[in-house]
């Protein structure tokens, strides 16, 4: 148990990796986050789905320009996130969705890698994904072939673990030892994130006892926990709201 979220954040450094929560601004960990910007750490890598959205969650950190590298299956709506890729601002490795909860999950688990047929006969296996480009938008670095095998008959591409120094997950429960409970939508890759970190801190809404049969997390995996207060809990943005508009049919 940490006091706040900056002391959560302790040891943080410039160049560090961290695999972050979340899906869109959904169960993303904003209150770490907003601690990260804040400590002004930059140059980190960041392993995620995406990368927020202009102007929220991960976002505000690419923004600033903190950001050197993001492993993520999207980029999404971020305008911010492909203009800085597309200018050479930033190394960008897309993975297969599926793919990249596995690589997260493997490396808590200690599985270096593993074959998927996810991405078989596309760049994804072939190699020549732009990882960065030139600012005249040629490519400046893409990305190499990976192994493929067959197995009964079908061909899987070889995909490494992820391990990273941090990782940051938001929780709707947790308990002193650091069992985690994720709400709904919000159980996305935070466990999977939680999973990579070798300093795993979660932010938790509420502090709890739970019962054994509850927990999604075990707190094997989780190293600091930190509880919000009310309004922190409350603290959910939302991508996008569709409103009926008004004199339109139903």
């Amino acid at each position: 148990m940490v006091a706040t979220a900056e002391e959560a954040l302790a040891g943080v450094r410039d160049g560090a990796s961290f695999a972050v929560g979340g899906f869109g601004l959904s169960g993303i960990p904003n209150i770490l986050i907003r601690a990260l910007y804040d400590s002004g750490v930059t140059g980190i890598g960041v392993v995620s789905n995406n990368c927020g959205v202009d102007g929220g969650g991960l976002g505000v950190l690419l923004a600033a320009g903190r950001i050197a590298r993001v492993t993520a299956s999207y980029i999404g709506d971020n305008k911010e996130f492909a203009r800085q890729y597309l200018a050479g601002e930033l190394e960008v490795e897309l993975t297969p969705q599926g793919s990249l909860a596995e690589r997260l999950r493997a490396g808590g688990a200690g599985v270096p890698a593993f074959y998927t047929p996810a991405g078989v006969g596309t760049p994804v296996a072939d190699g020549g994904l732009p990882l960065r480009h030139h600012p005249d938008g040629s490519i400046a670095k893409a990305s190499q072939p990976k192994e493929v095998r067959e197995f009964d008959g079908r061909e899987y591409v070889l995909e490494h673990a992820i391990t990273t120094d941090f990782a940051l997950v938001r929780a709707a429960k947790g308990d002193r030892h650091g069992n985690l409970v994720f709400a709904k939508a919000a159980r996305n890759f935070n466990p999977l994130a939680a999973m990579a970190g070798r300093i795993t801190v979660a932010e938790v809404e509420e502090l709890t006892e739970l019962d054994p049969d509850e927990v999604h997390l075990p707190g094997v995996f989780v190293q600091r926990v930190v509880v919000l207060t009310p309004e922190q809990a409350a603290d959910k943005a939302i991508e996008k709201r569709t409103v009926s508009v008004e004199g339109a049919p139903s």
